[in-house]
């Protein structure tokens, strides 16, 4: 009894934390490969192959939104506090009130399919069609070259975009999305320089909100692994592991990096490469000097 309700405290913690996430449509990297390259004058090309996660499309957000059942709460001892077995009329008294405030969860339920749905360019998650809206929608922007639905949130695609380096990008940008924790952004500074950093790629890193509320994707797990130990518990989804490697190719000076062994020779100039994994707790970033 205790396992089962310590695993209902661990998965009613997980949807309160990640209601506000899934009001932000969180987005996260799963395997992938992502290059960005900066050696003709003013401009660059980045790509990214591989998996992009919505939380918003997945199991997650249907339980969140699930139809709730009646569960009594455990009765306990006046005297000894410890708990004890529940009387007939306890349990009716506990259903009545549940029943009571029936129209207002069902409210509130609707209330937030609504806001998903204007925060998701009025895709509404609960429908069928949801998943197929979504992929027009990624396709129809410039650098989406491929969009596949792998099921429950996960999709494979393939963004490569060549553009001048006169402002600042990021990625991913979504048509009529709010924006959300950028997986990469290229600031430009003053004097030729360029900040570039890469916050969704660290599983850990603060400036993910998934991870600053929940611990990181391990976090995640933990949880995961609490709710398959009971066999009457919730069963929380399966989330995509954050693995894959990014790299930057300049022909200018690198005046910062924060690479494990700093930038290497190829014959189109330096190259920094991070190894991402679920431990990596410090987002990629590099200070580029790409005056000529």
């Amino acid at each position: 009894m205790r396992m089962h309700q310590a695993t209902r405290m661990a998965a009613t913690a997980l949807l309160a934390g990640l209601s506000m996430v899934l009001s932000g449509c969180f987005v996260t990297p799963g395997k992938f490969t992502s290059e960005l390259i900066l050696t003709e004058p003013d401009q660059f090309t980045f790509t990214y192959e591989g998996e992009i996660f919505f939380v918003g499309l997945s199991q997650l957000a249907e339980m969140g939104n699930a139809p709730e059942t009646f569960e009594p709460k455990p009765c306990f001892n006046d005297n000894t506090f410890e708990e004890r077995e529940c009387s007939r009329n306890e349990i009716a008294g506990q259903r009545a009130e549940w029943e009571a405030g029936a129209e207002a969860r069902a409210a509130e339920a609707a209330r937030k399919s609504e806001q998903m749905a204007a925060l998701m360019a009025g895709i509404d998650p609960a429908n069928p069609e949801a998943t197929a809206e979504l992929t027009r929608l990624l396709l129809r922007q410039e650098g989406w070259e491929k969009v596949e639905a792998k099921g429950d949130g996960l999709f494979d695609i393939r963004y490569s975009v060549t553009g001048e380096l006169n402002h600042d990008f990021m990625f991913p940008v979504i048509e009529d999305f709010p924006t959300t924790n950028p997986f990469v952004q290229i600031i430009l500074r003053k004097g030729d320089v360029v900040r570039i950093n890469a916050p969704g790629f660290a599983a850990e890193n603060d400036a993910n909100p998934l991870a600053a509320m929940m611990g990181g994707m391990a976090g995640l797990a933990g949880l995961s692994a609490i709710s398959d130990e009971g066999e009457d518990g919730p069963k929380m989804p399966e989330f995509p592991t954050v693995e894959g490697t990014f790299t930057i190719v300049t022909s200018g000076r690198i005046m910062a990096n924060n690479t494990d062994e700093g930038a290497s020779r190829s014959p189109n100039g330096e190259v920094l490469t991070w190894a991402i994994s679920p431990r990596t707790k410090t987002a990629p970033t590099a200070l580029l000097d790409l005056s000529r």
